[in-house]
C-alpha cells in the first residue's frame, strides 16, 4: 500500500474489507436469485454503493498523495460519473419497461472513458522511465490484434441486431465496446513498454479494465438476442471493475527498470498476433468479418512486418559492433591480431604490382615497462593510446597499423620501392616518445610479402626473428657497456663461469618466450641470467671454493651476494630491471628463499625463471662433494619441487622450452 499515516491505512483497509465483502453479497445474490425483482436492494442500490465506494478510495489517492495526483482524481472522477449514472438509472429506469436510448445514464457511463484516458496517458508518462520504439510496436501489434479479434466476433452480432434502431441508438450501443476496446489497448500499450513486466498496480489495472470491457461485450450480445436478464451474475463484472480500479490506486507502483527484452520474449507477441491476424483472414474467406476488423487485421500485419523489420536492422547493427570489436583493439581503435591475421592472408596471396613493395613491420617499444612502472598503468595506457594515434595516421596513406597487445605494434604497408626503409621508419620515430625521466623507442622487424614470406605465419615469424635481434642490437651503450664490464670482471674473478651464465642466459631466454613474455622483458632475463653471480665477487674465495657444505655462518654470508648484485648492477641505470631480478633469483616458490622470502606470484617472474634453470645448470654440474646428475635425472628433481621451490608454471615452461628447441636447452 502507499505509505500514508496509520489512522489512514486502517481507514482504507476497513472501507476495502466493506466494498469486497459487499461485492461477495452482490455476486452470490446473483447466482442465487438469478434477477428476482426481489432483490432490487443488492441490484440496484449495493450495486451503486460499490460504485460509490470504490470512486471514493481512488480520488482519496488523489487527494492524500500527491504523486500521480491527477492521474487519479482524474480515474476517481470517472467513477463517480458512472455512479451518478447508475444512479440515474435506478431512480429515473427502475421500474420503467422500456428503457431509452441514450439517456442521461448513458452520459454517466460514458463519462467514464475520457477521464479513463486521462489517466492512463499520465500513469504512462510517469511510470514508464523510456518509451522505446520497439516496445510502442509491440503495444500496436497486441491492441491491433485484440481489437480485431472482438470487433469480428463481437461487433458482427450487435451491428445486425440494430438495423431497425435509430442511428443514435446504434452509436450509443457501439460506443461503448469502442471506447473499451480504445482503453485496453492502452492498457496492452502500457503493458508493453514495460517489457511485459508490468507489476501489480498495472495488473490490477488491466484486469479492471478488461472486466468492465467484458461484461459491455456480454451484455451488448444478450440485449441484442433479448437474453440479458437484470441483476443476473453479469451485473457483477461491473462493480468488480471499480473494486479493481480502487486497489491499482492504492497498490505500490513496481520500482521502474530498463525495458529492453531479450531472446525468444522479442518475437512472442508479433509472432502470437500474427497466428491472430493470419487466423481473421482465414475465417473472413469462409465467413466475412466486418469490414473494420479486416482493416485491424491489415493493420496488425502491418505493425509486424514493420517490427520484423526494425527487429532486423537492430540485429544488423549488434552483429556489425560486435564484428567490429572482435577485430579492434580497445585501446587505441585499432586493429587487432585478428584483423592481422586476416589482413596477412590476403597480402601474402598476391604479389604488388611492379616497382611497389608490400611490407610487414613488426614493432615492440622499448623503455615502456620502466615507463609504467614508473608512472603507473593508467599513465601507461593513455601513452599507448597517443602513440596507437600517431602510427594510424602515419600509416594511412599506404596501408594499415594494428596493436597486437602489450606494447607490440605492426603495420602492413604498399610503397614504391624508393619508399621501402622511409615508411618504416616514419612508422618507428611514431611510436618514439620521451620526457623528463624516460625515453621510449620502437624495435622493429621488417619483412617483404610475398617475396621473403608466402604465408602470414612465416611473415610474422620471420618480422619477430628480425625485430628481436633489432632490439638487441639497439640496446643502451652504456647498458651494454656495463654488463660487459661486469661479465669481464666475473671472467677474470671466476673464469669457469663464463660457459656457465652462457648457457644459462640462453637457456633463461627460451623460457621466457615459452611463458609468452614480450621482448624487452625476454632481454631482461637474459641479462639477469648473466648477471646473477655478479655478487660473488664480494664472496671469500674460501667460501665459494669449499669442497663440503657450508656452515651457518657461511651460508648467511653467502645469501649476501643476490642484495650485493643488485647493488653492482644497478649502478648502472639502464640496468635497473635487471638488478631487481638479480636480486629476486634465489627467493622460493613456498616463501624460504632469500634474500625477502617472497613467496608465490610476489616473485617477479624473471627471477622464477632464472631460479628454475640456475638449479637445472647447477644439478648437471660437478661438485667436489657430490657427482653431476644426468639431464633425466635433474628434470624429475624439478618437478619434485614443483610446488615447493619452484613455480611449476615455469618448470612446465622449461620442459616444453627443452622439447621446443632439443637438448641444447
Amino acid at each position: 500500500m502507499i505509505d500514508t499515516t496509520p489512522h489512514i491505512r486502517t481507514a482504507l483497509r476497513v472501507c476495502g474489507a466493506m466494498l469486497v465483502a459487499g461485492w461477495v453479497g452482490f455476486a452470490v445474490h446473483a447466482l442465487v436469485a438469478g434477477g428476482d425483482d426481489t432483490g432490487a436492494l443488492f441490484s440496484s442500490w449495493l450495486y451503486d454503493v460499490i460504485l460509490a465506494g470504490a470512486g471514493s478510495v481512488c480520488l482519496s489517492r488523489g487527494i492524500l498523495v500527491r504523486r500521480e495526483r491527477a492521474a487519479w482524481l482524474a480515474l476517481g472522477g470517472g467513477l463517480l460519473l458512472w455512479t451518478c449514472g447508475e444512479i440515474y438509472y435506478t431512480v429515473a429506469f427502475g421500474t420503467a419497461d422500456v428503457v431509452p436510448i441514450p439517456s442521461l445514464a448513458d452520459a454517466g457511463y460514458l463519462g467514464l472513458y475520457p477521464a479513463a484516458y486521462v489517466a492512463m496517458v499520465l500513469l504512462l508518462r510517469s511510470r514508464i522511465v523510456a518509451f522505446p520504439r520497439s516496445l510502442w510496436l509491440d503495444g500496436v501489434i497486441a491492441a491491433t490484434a485484440v481489437a480485431a479479434l472482438a470487433v469480428a466476433l463481437a461487433f458482427g452480432p450487435i451491428v445486425a441486431a440494430s438495423t431497425d434502431a435509430d442511428g443514435l441508438a446504434v452509436a450509443t450501443n457501439l460506443a461503448y465496446p469502442v471506447a473499451d476496446l480504445v482503453l485496453l489497448g492502452a492498457v496492452v500499450v502500457a503493458f508493453a513498454l514495460t517489457g511485459w513486466r508490468p507489476g501489480l498496480a498495472w495488473i490490477l489495472l488491466g484486469a479492471g479494465l478488461a472486466a468492465l470491457a467484458v461484461s459491455d461485450g456480454f451484455y451488448l450480445l444478450q440485449s441484442s438476442q433479448e437474453t440479458y436478464v437484470e441483476g443476473g451474475i453479469l451485473d457483477a463484472g461491473w462493480p468488480l471493475c471499480a473494486l479493481l480500479l480502487a486497489a491499482a490506486a492504492w497498490t505500490r507502483p513496481a520500482p521502474a527498470r530498463p525495458t529492453a527484452m531479450t531472446g525468444m520474449r522479442m518475437a512472442a507477441v508479433p509472432s502470437v498476433a500474427a497466428v491472430i491476424a493470419v487466423g481473421l483472414l482465414t475465417y473472413d474467406h469462409f465467413r466475412p468479418i466486418l469490414t473494420a476488423a479486416a482493416l485491424l487485421t491489415a493493420v496488425t500485419l502491418l505493425a509486424v512486418v514493420i517490427r520484423m523489420a526494425l527487429s532486423f536492422r537492430a540485429n544488423h547493427k549488434l552483429l556489425e559492433a560486435a564484428r567490429s570489436e572482435a577485430l579492434t583493439d580497445v585501446l587505441t581503435g585499432l586493429g587487432n591480431r585478428r584483423r592481422l591475421m586476416a589482413h596477412l592472408v590476403s597480402a601474402a596471396a598476391v604479389a604488388p604490382p611492379r616497382g611497389r613493395v608490400r611490407l610487414l613491420v613488426l614493432f615492440d617499444l622499448d623503455g615502456f615497462k620502466a615507463y609504467n612502472d614508473a608512472f603507473g598503468h593508467p599513465a601507461g595506457d593513455s601513452l599507448l593510446a597517443r602513440l596507437g594515434s600517431r602510427l594510424g595516421a602515419v600509416a594511412a596513406p599506404y596501408g594499415t597499423a594494428y596493436r597486437l597487445g602489450g606494447d607490440e605494434f605492426c603495420v602492413v604497408v604498399e610503397c614504391e620501392d624508393r619508399l621501402a626503409d622511409v615508411v618504416p621508419a616514419a612508422a618507428a620515430n611514431a611510436l618514439a616518445e620521451s620526457g623528463d625521466g624516460f625515453r621510449i623507442t620502437a624495435s622493429r622487424g621488417t619483412v617483404m610479402m610475398p617475396t621473403e614470406a608466402s604465408t602470414s605465419a612465416a611473415a610474422l615469424q620471420m618480422a619477430d626473428h628480425r625485430m628481436y635481434a633489432n632490439k638487441s642490437g639497439a640496446r643502451t651503450s652504456a647498458g651494454a657497456q656495463s654488463r660487459d664490464v661486469l661479465i669481464s670482471a666475473l671472467r677474470e674473478r671466476r673464469p669457469d663461469l663464463h660457459d656457465h651464465v652462457t648457457d644459462l642466459a640462453q637457456t633463461a631466454l627460451e623460457v621466457a618466450r615459452e611463458l609468452g613474455m614480450d621482448a624487452e622483458r625476454c632481454d631482461e632475463v637474459a641479462r639477469a641470467a648473466e648477471l646473477h653471480d655478479t655478487g660473488k665477487v664480494a664472496i671469500p674465495d674460501a667460501i665459494l671454493g669449499k669442497p663440503g657444505p657450508l656452515d651457518a655462518e657461511e651460508w648467511d654470508f653467502m645469501r649476501r651476494h643476490t642484495i650485493i648484485g643488485e647493488r653492482i648492477i644497478s649502478a648502472a641505470p639502464a640496468l635497473v630491471p635487471v638488478a631487481a631480478l638479480v636480486r629476486s633469483s634465489h627467493e622460493r616458490w613456498d616463501g624460504q628463499g632469500y634474500p625477502d622470502q617472497l613467496r608465490g606470484e610476489h616473485i617477479p617472474l624473471g627471477a622464477r625463471v632464472i631460479a628454475v634453470c640456475d638449479a637445472f645448470e647447477a644439478m648437471l654440474a660437478d661438485r667436489p662433494y657430490r657427482a653431476p646428475m644426468s639431464s633425466e635425472e635433474a628434470l624429475v628433481e624439478l618437478r619434485r619441487c614443483a610446488g615447493t621451490q619452484f613455480d611449476a608454471r615455469v618448470v612446465a615452461a622449461f620442459e616444453a622450452a627443452r622439447a621446443r628447441v632439443g637438448a641444447a636447452v
